[in-house]
């Protein structure tokens, strides 16, 4: 079973091919857009900003990452070759993840590749690409 994920902070795409069937699923992050704003109310650049409690929101998005990737475990426990792929450093976290937590998943990364956001039909005929046998 071959997998690709085409992910970012909002959702993955999983893409599953075996033995000549293709599923396709979507699974949302639910990590929330953190808007941290200066509360000083100065109109001057470079004005004195509060930094209001950054720390916090930052240990809210990394236990909201965490929960999101487990998500994303128990979707592709069973295949045998992975490749991530998406914008941003999204994938990078997962696969950074799976390779603290989950030995034997990250051990099946074929590749990690940047890619712009795609349509479904993109995301299906770029994983079927990557796994197309080399002739």
């Amino acid at each position: 079973m071959k997998t690709g994920i085409w992910l970012d902070k909002e959702k993955a795409h999983i893409v599953t091919l075996n033995d000549g069937k293709m599923s396709f699923n979507t699974i949302l992050s639910n990590i929330e857009n953190f808007r941290i704003h200066g509360g000083s109310g100065t109109k001057f650049k470079g004005g004195p900003q509060d930094v209001v409690q950054d720390s916090r929101y930052l240990e809210r998005e990394k236990h909201q990452f965490r929960t999101y990737f487990k998500k994303l475990v128990s979707e592709i426990n069973n295949a045998n070759a992975i490749v991530l792929f998406g914008p941003a450093e999204t994938g990078e976290k997962f696969y950074k993840e799976l390779t603290t937590h989950y030995k034997d998943l990250s051990a099946k990364i074929k590749d990690v590749t940047k890619a712009d956001s795609m349509t479904k039909r993109q995301i299906i005929a770029w994983v079927k690409d990557f796994f197309k046998p080399a002739s």
